[in-house]
């Protein structure tokens, strides 16, 4: 067997060994588990199309374990890459808050996008097409794009938790630290940013989940303990979780069938919406940019990269990746992806697609688990005080993507600032990206570089112009 596992995976030929493809498995799912819980918490709640039926915790689990598992497990294979794939922090935003509650789409006509979607992806990947995209968009407004992901996702994340509320003077204000959900989210907050920057890296890497864990232990602890004590009525009043509920029982898995294949029940009228057409762009760029830039860091660390600095093996991983987007679609959560924290495992000694089969295994595995993850769901009144520690941490991860840039760049300045601010204000990360685009292209243009725009560029801002000429005119 280990003859076997040498020669398929090429272990020895990359410097590795199969214990140190285990450990590497094991240390990359431990880095990443944090997905699980934090993605079905998003996802929850999004209206089907009959406006009364939604999108249940369990169900979102199930998909997100099965499509993380599987899509993983064909990276392992197929592409022999150490990379962990599961559902992507910006895009589960996007289609949860943008999509579903912000444009109102039914939670089907959300997957089908992420099926196109992953479809367009994966025609991308196999053609010259993805080359040519590249180079057309300007590296700046990448990052800018990036960097203001993180903003939106940590804007959710303080929101979720009560620590920003709404404010009828000034529309946005503190929340009340006297609130125990509140209390134990700023705490949470405090711990994960002081276990992100120990100089300690065994410790660091993993300051997502062990934050987690022991918030979820707090926080459910007292939950369970007032329950226990006085009542439904007490634990009401304090407002916190549980470690066990209905909503986390084995049979809560079952709702998967109501979102397993809903794009195919109620998803294909979503192409008579007009709007639809911006989403779909916006998902395709966010997600081909988003994993585009996670395989090279990833590479990089690997040292899988040629002498020009791309990915040997590219094409593979990126078709891997589209059929995730399409996956997830169809099993009902968002499009799967390549997952930075790989770089936990590499770390560790990974160098193959065998940690990759380890990570998928464990994906399996983790549905076991599943009633012991009451601690990180929501509290009676729906805030999230242990499951938003992780988006507000890893929004300010994010943020460090403009270290890489252009300071001297006034036209990218402008054009992220404007980026960045509009994906928070319109709770919107398409809208964000239009009039990114929009604007760096006036700029540019008035800057005397419209030689140096890729024509790419300039027909994406017109059709982002006609959309929104459009939606304040004719469909609004």
């Amino acid at each position: 067997m280990a003859a076997f596992l040498d020669k398929f995976f090429h272990i020895k030929e990359r410097g590795s060994s199969i214990s140190r493809e285990i450990l590497g498995g094991i240390t990359t799912f431990l880095a990443l588990f944090y997905i699980l819980p934090v993605n079905s918490g998003i996802l929850s709640n999004l209206n089907f199309s009959d406006g009364i039926s939604h999108t249940e915790f369990g169900a979102i689990f199930l998909a997100t374990a099965l499509a993380s598992g599987i899509t993983t497990l064909v990276m392992g294979i197929f592409a022999n890459f150490p990379i962990a794939l599961s559902t992507s922090m910006g895009i589960n935003a996007f289609l949860a808050f943008t999509v579903c509650k912000g444009a109102g789409f039914a939670y089907g006509e959300a997957m089908m996008l992420t099926i196109v979607a992953g479809i367009i992806f994966f025609i991308i990947s196999v053609t010259p097409i993805r080359e040519k995209i590249v180079n057309a968009i300007p590296r700046n407004f990448k990052i800018a794009i990036a960097a203001g992901i993180g903003f939106f996702i940590c804007f959710i994340g303080l929101k979720d938790s009560g620590i920003i509320v709404n404010n009828e003077s000034t529309y946005v204000g503190l929340g009340d630290f006297k609130k125990l959900p509140v209390l134990m989210a700023l705490i949470g907050v405090a711990l994960v940013l002081f276990l992100g920057h120990l100089k300690n890296k065994k410790i660091s890497q993993f300051a997502v989940i062990i934050s987690l864990f022991v918030m979820g232990i707090i926080c459910a602890s007292i939950g369970e303990i007032t329950l226990l004590t006085k009542g439904q009525d007490a634990l009401k009043q304090i407002d916190m979780p549980v470690f066990y509920s209905n909503d986390f029982s084995y049979s809560a898995l079952s709702s998967f069938k109501n979102v397993f294949g809903i794009a195919f029940k109620e998803g294909f009228v979503v192409f008579t919406k007009p709007e639809a057409y911006a989403m779909l762009f916006a998902l395709i760029f966010v997600n081909f940019f988003d994993t585009t830039g996670t395989l090279v860091a990833v590479g990089s660390q690997a040292d899988m990269l040629d002498e020009n600095g791309n990915l040997r093996g590219a094409k593979k991983a990126l078709m891997v990746d589209s059929l995730g987007t399409g996956l997830g679609g169809v099993f009902g959560t968002t499009g799967i992806s390549s997952f930075v924290e790989s770089t936990a495992g590499i770390s560790a000694g990974a160098r193959t697609g065998l940690s990759s089969i380890i990570v998928s295994m464990l994906f399996f595995l983790s549905i076991l688990i599943f009633p012991a993850l009451g601690m990180f769901g929501f509290t009676p009144s729906g805030l999230s005080p242990v499951t938003s520690i992780a988006l507000i941490y890893v929004g300010t991860l994010m943020f460090e993507n403009l270290k890489d840039f252009d300071w001297k760049d006034g036209v990218s300045i402008a054009s992220g600032f404007i980026t960045i601010i509009m994906m928070v204000l319109t709770y919107s990360i398409s809208d964000g990206i239009s009039f990114g685009f929009i604007s760096y292209t006036i700029m540019s243009l008035a800057a005397g570089n419209a030689k140096k725009i890729s024509p790419l560029m300039y027909v994406i801002s017109a059709l982002f112009v006609v959309y929104y000429v459009l939606k304040m005119t004719i469909l609004s």
